[in-house]
């Protein structure tokens, strides 16, 4: 029998102050916790649960981390019950313009003059990946940027980087310096044998074209690896 003293869990029927979108239009978005903003994603609950609680759910599935949040593949948001494929989508969205957003924050900086520069910029980009992601940044004299390409991406533990395709986009972009970078998934900031040697095949490919390959960054969350800080370029 249907408990009819049962308190609903609809946003709706909460006080007007408490409801993400009341919070939303009268305070603006900084007033509002992680689990607000995600509930007036997702919009709805279900039966049992409000949207906040979804919301509250969804959090500790990524450890209350939206970093680790935005790693989280859609197959594995919908295993919360009330979490469909589209509130997967609108979720995985949401944690995806936040990224770009960082992105573009370091692409304001366009002129590359150390190190840091550089791994800032790709922290940004491969925060949220859990797999290899090989990228090269195309400099001119001036070292400012011209274009960023992303060369390949791996599994969780490698990706291939083909100096050909490297030097033929350099070309096509009339690229006097270039900096490679990829990822460590694992955290782990330290070359492989692997990354020593395709660095230096680039490089001396690219010096026959009179390139520079100015330096090679590993970059994961805990920090990155400079092959030009280490003396190894």
């Amino acid at each position: 029998m249907k408990n009819i003293n049962k308190p609903s869990t609809s946003i709706k029927n909460w006080a007007l102050d408490d409801q993400p979108l009341i919070k939303m239009t009268t305070l603006g978005p900084a007033y509002l916790s992680n689990a607000e903003l995600f509930a007036i994603l997702i919009r709805t609950g279900t039966r049992n649960s409000s949207a906040v609680d979804l919301s509250k759910e969804l959090l500790r599935l990524g450890k209350n981390n939206l970093h680790e949040l935005a790693r989280i593949g859609l197959k594995d948001l919908q295993k919360i019950n009330g979490i469909g494929e589209m509130k997967a989508v609108v979720i995985a969205a949401a944690l995806e313009l936040s990224r770009r957003k960082q992105h573009e924050i370091h692409l304001t900086k366009p002129v590359i003059k150390s190190s840091v520069d550089v791994a800032e910029y790709f922290k940004a980009t491969f925060q949220d990946l859990n797999y290899e992601v090989f990228a090269v940044l195309l400099l001119n004299n001036a070292n400012k940027i011209i274009h960023v390409e992303i060369i390949s991406k791996g599994g969780i533990t490698s990706t291939v980087a083909d100096p050909r395709i490297i030097l033929k986009i350099a070309l096509e972009h009339s690229a006097t310096n270039i900096v490679l970078c990829h990822n460590h998934p694992s955290g782990n900031l330290q070359p492989s044998k692997a990354d020593e040697d395709i660095t230096f095949k680039i490089k001396n490919a690219a010096a026959l074209l009179e390139i520079k390959v100015i330096d090679h960054l590993i970059v994961s969350n805990e920090g990155y690896y400079s092959f030009m800080d280490e003396g190894k370029l």
